[in-house]
């Protein structure tokens, strides 16, 4: 989610509601710990109590392989004010397991007891501790030795993307691997790939037994979809009408964000921000990606919206 999920998307989803907690994107720890300074530029709802201005925790997530530097880093995290570190062994990017980060290190069971357990010793009690990976980096033999790895180092939660890393983004993810860690694991298991509406977060329970789930990519195709969850979720079966073909709550959430986005960024980099939204929102809106190429001609937020206005009205 990297280059996406800021905080000025998280504000947005957030404004929306539904979901627990928001994570940000991974901080990468390279050469050096993140400087206290770092955290605070990074994710700038640390100096709220790690909280979005609408009230949701925002998790700190770190990217990395060397222990050490990432356990200065999450000193440094929570002196800046972080309630809550993840870290990242996920991560399928070419550039980002080059550098020996995400789901390369799946491959060493070791390095994740290592980071894991550095995290661990350092981090006060009060401070959650959680992971996430992927079923593993070529294939899966290594998924439950990665697991007892990060499990026996003392980690709270671990997140679960039902792929490979080799799988990359290919359907389907395999709900059934997580359900297999779920039984074996005393951690809080999370389940996540391929929810993204009530039908898919039911079939994704009844194969994993978990009952904490994360969506990333499809909050971004569907922002809506935590509130129109926990709405079919508290009406116990009950029809209820969502919001997936209303047009005006879209377009009215689209005009914010691009009013957010110009408190901090240029027209350039605004227009180019709600462009790349579009790719994400095309998977759940068919105008959306009916007209996508006209989308992507415009210059200005300006004739964006009033394009996507009139697309609306058409």
């Amino acid at each position: 989610m990297e280059g996406v999920m800021d905080h000025i998307m998280r504000s947005l989803l957030s404004s929306i509601g539904g979901m627990d907690y928001l994570v940000s994107e991974f901080i990468r720890v390279s050469q050096n710990p993140i400087p206290v300074t770092g955290f605070r530029r990074l994710v700038p709802e640390i100096d709220k109590n790690s909280r979005t201005e609408h009230g949701h925790p925002v998790h700190i997530q770190l990217l990395g392989s060397n222990a050490e530097r990432i356990a200065q880093s999450a000193i440094n995290a929570v002196a800046a004010g972080a309630k809550h570190i993840d870290m990242n062994f996920g991560c399928p990017a070419k550039r980002v397991n080059g550098h020996g980060g995400g789901s390369v290190l799946l491959q060493t069971p070791e390095q994740l007891h290592l980071i894991m357990s550095s995290l661990q010793q350092v981090l006060p009690s009060h401070i959650g501790l959680s992971a996430k990976i992927r079923l593993g980096y070529e294939d899966e033999s290594l998924l439950f030795e990665n697991v007892s790895a990060i499990e026996e180092a003392g980690t709270h939660a671990l997140t679960v993307h039902g792929r490979t890393k080799k799988d990359g983004y290919k359907p389907p993810a395999r709900w059934e691997k997580i359900g297999e860690i779920n039984a074996r694991s005393k951690m809080r298991i999370i389940a996540n790939g391929d929810i993204d509406d009530f039908e898919t977060l039911m079939r994704c329970h009844e194969m994993t037994g978990c009952v904490d789930f994360m969506i990333g990519r499809g909050s971004l195709s569907n922002p809506f979809v935590f509130r129109q969850l926990k709405h079919r979720l508290e009406s116990e079966g009950h029809t209820v009408k969502t919001e997936q073909n209303k047009k005006e709550p879209l377009l009215t959430l689209i005009d914010q964000y691009q009013k957010n986005l110009r408190g901090e960024c240029d027209e350039f980099a605004t227009v180019g921000r709600l462009k790349q939204w579009c790719a994400y929102l095309k998977r759940h809106y068919p105008y959306i990606e009916a007209n996508l190429r006209e989308l992507r001609q415009t210059t200005t937020a300006e004739e964006f919206l009033a394009l996507l206005d009139k697309i609306e009205r058409s």
